[in-house]
């Protein structure tokens, strides 16, 4: 995939990914969508992979026939001392819409340890972002039994795919099962009808969706007495404060932890524009983070970043609001720029000190022919084309790792459990991205206010943000100017907590991130069962 999920680079890709998202995504990595009243600007471009153009009035072709059969393995993993045994199972749900005819098959691989009381036993249901993002990246990335080494520089393409037991894994404290939306992983839609794709395809209809999978899912495993939680990344971040809602008022479901892996809560403070300085003010700890990592510093903690908060949430906002006329404010606006980005003065100058994400990942590093990668900007990858006054390239991170995780995921399912498809493994689809309905009108789309819904109509609901200090395409930054905007939900403001770890977008690709990230998501479900 070319660069910005889920799950925004490249108007494509801000977060596919993102997750990864994107993944995520959103991650992807991160939203990728068609323009168009609603879409987020810096998210938008077409399919790229070719095929006929869009037409309403053309049904579109159904992917395949349905997938196969659910399969159960048997496993076993030590962690922590302890031994875990655990069945998989790998398979599908269908969808049907109103007129119960078929609509989608949605795939899953779900852990449920043996031995444990079904009603006192949390169970997790993940998610990754993009839109277009399969559930791989935290799958065997973080979260699973089983995981996928990535070095710390980034993934290439040609690394093998090789995967190992995960000690990190969430399995210890909670049952896990891993949802690909349809046109993602093997997820596919089983009619021809283009008015159901567009329905899928949508904030509101993804939602609807992943509602009834929830549903049904719990229903058919008898785990509707369970504990409850969500996870997402990037875009899957984005979703989990509004599946919560729609699952609290429209399926009758409580959800008690709610985790949000490099989300976007609010578009309009990652969204680059000519006018307002919310973006750049949001990336600037970020930028600052990645500066010095690039001189050998490892960013730990917060603290190491309160010059660069303080300075995007004050200063840098008033400077820049006054315009580059303002030849006083422009001189302190370049100087301090320069200051926490590291970059070249003169070029700073060049742009009055509005330095946005595609500039500073290029630039930071031209000296050594190399670029940043959006998705932690302390990696990098050679530059194709490094005499260019702009470049197009491939994202170290998020394009680095779309080989080694699909070829992964589509052998672990084979191989390790039973689960053999026919048909293409969809990773990152550009085709959801690109045809994702925003449907926010002029507003810019945002999960802030589903989020404080949900946790005030459930008083034991408790909700942890988590970033990498070095991502650029969702800044945790950001999170924080939109957290502080929450009312105290009738606590001290406990009920949300904000983590900040050492790494990128996939920070968890980091083995000491991936310690920290359990650690820090295991007493939230202590307190649910």
């Amino acid at each position: 995939m070319r660069q910005p999920d889920g799950p925004m680079l490249k108007r494509a890709s801000l977060l596919l990914l993102l997750a990864l998202l994107l993944p995520l995504g959103l991650a992807a990595p991160l939203v990728a969508q068609e323009e168009g009243e609603g879409a987020p600007a810096a998210a938008a471009q077409a399919d790229d992979h070719g095929g006929e153009p869009r037409s309403d009035a053309r049904r579109e072709r159904p992917e395949s026939r349905r997938l196969p059969p659910a399969v159960a393995t048997e496993h076993q993993i030590a962690i922590g001392g302890e031994t875990i045994e655990y069945q998989a199972i790998a398979g599908s749900i269908v969808l049907e819409g109103a007129n119960g005819r078929e609509e989608a098959d949605i795939a899953f691989v779900a852990y449920f340890r043996k031995g444990a009381d079904p009603q006192r036993r949390p169970i997790t249901f993940a998610f990754n972002g993009g839109p277009g993002a399969a559930s791989a990246y935290l799958h065997i990335g973080a979260l699973g039994p089983r995981r996928l080494s990535f070095g710390n520089e980034g993934e290439v393409p040609s690394s093998p795919p090789v995967l190992s037991d995960n000690a990190e894994s969430w399995l210890p404290f909670t049952d896990l099962v891993f949802v690909d939306p349809v046109g993602t992983g093997f997820s596919r839609f089983l009619t021809s009808d283009g008015e159901v794709r567009r329905r899928y395809w949508s904030v509101d209809g993804d939602i609807s969706a992943l509602g009834s999978f929830v549903w049904q899912f719990l229903n058919r495993y008898d785990r509707l007495a369970s504990p409850k939680g969500l996870v997402g990344e990037s875009y899957g971040g984005f979703r989990v404060p509004k599946l919560a809602r729609a699952l609290q008022t429209h399926f009758g479901i409580g959800v008690g932890t709610l985790v949000m892996i490099s989300p976007v809560l609010d578009f309009s403070l990652i969204e680059d524009g000519a006018v307002s300085p919310l973006a750049k003010a949001a990336r600037l700890p970020s930028f600052a983070a990645t500066a010095l990592e690039r001189g050998g510093r490892t960013i730990t903690s917060r603290a190491e970043l309160a010059e660069a908060e303080r300075y995007a949430g004050g200063p840098f906002l008033a400077d820049f609001l006054r315009g580059p006329r303002d030849r006083e404010a422009t001189e302190r606006f370049v100087a301090e720029v320069t200051r926490f980005t590291g970059l070249d003065e003169a070029f700073v100058r060049r742009l009055a000190g509005r330095v946005d994400m595609r500039s500073f990942v290029r630039e930071l590093h031209r000296d050594r022919e190399r670029v940043g990668s959006y998705y932690d900007g302390a990696v990098t990858g050679l530059d194709p084309d490094p005499f260019a006054a702009r470049s197009d390239f491939d994202d170290p991170v998020l394009d680095g790792s779309v080989a080694p995780l699909t070829s992964a995921s589509v052998d672990y399912l084979a191989r390790e459990l039973g689960y053999r498809v026919d048909g293409r493994y969809h990773l990152l689809n550009r085709q959801v991205s690109g045809r994702w309905n925003w449907g926010s009108g002029r507003r810019q789309p945002q999960a802030l206010g589903d989020l404080a819904d949900a946790l005030a109509l459930d008083g034991r609901a408790r909700a942890l943000v988590v970033h990498g200090f070095t991502d650029l395409v969702t800044p945790y930054f950001a999170s924080k100017l939109a957290l502080d905007q929450l009312p105290a939900l009738g606590s001290d403001g406990g009920r949300v907590e904000l983590a900040v770890l050492p790494g990128g977008h996939m920070f968890y690709t980091r083995d000491v991130s991936r310690r920290a990230l359990t650690d820090a998501v295991r007493p939230l479900y202590e307190e649910i069962k």
